[in-house]
């Protein structure tokens, strides 16, 4: 980063959800999977404007200018009895790499961890970003190498959901 270069952390708006859906493709593209986006711009700008939103979003700009986002939400930690914050995401356009967009906005989610006194902060890194793995590990995180995390999506989970009695 150069010393002109200003990096400015804002929570994003509804208005911002066509740049937010902007990062989102530009992140699928980046993780080998752009025909896996099924949110639109419509869509996120009516779940930005619930209350209370499902998600929240910082938005980094670099001397003006959009240069990455951080999307995260809140989850529980039963052992710790606290709140936590899952990133979701964390990504940063190709032409604003390495000029401290990233690190500026992992730092903005920690400030809000700790600023509300979240137990931890976790999220997950695709195991062949390198890059991404060793910024994290740069940063003090660490790999929790003892869990797999798993999913239920499409088919598998609308027959999960469907065919089984309540409980």
């Amino acid at each position: 980063m150069t010393t002109h270069e200003k990096i400015t952390l804002r929570a994003a708006k509804p208005g911002d959800a066509r740049l937010i859906h902007r990062f989102v493709c530009e992140l699928a593209l980046y993780e080998r999977e752009p025909q896996a986006v099924e949110v639109t711009p419509e869509i996120l700008q009516v779940q930005l404007e619930t209350e209370p939103p499902p998600f929240e979003c910082l938005i980094a700009e670099l001397t003006g200018e959009p240069a990455g986002f951080a999307l995260f939400f809140h989850n529980y930690s039963t052992w710790k009895g606290r709140r936590g914050i899952w990133l979701e995401d964390l990504y940063v356009s190709e032409r604003y790499r390495r000029r401290g967009v990233g690190a500026a906005l992992f730092e903005g989610v920690s400030r809000l961890a700790v600023e509300r006194g979240c137990g931890r902060l976790e999220w997950a890194v695709l195991d062949w970003n390198r890059p991404a793995i060793d910024f994290y590990e740069g940063l003090g995180a660490s790999a929790l190498r003892e869990w797999s995390i798993f999913r239920l999506t499409g088919d598998a989970l609308e027959s999960l959901g469907r065919h089984r009695p309540p409980v």
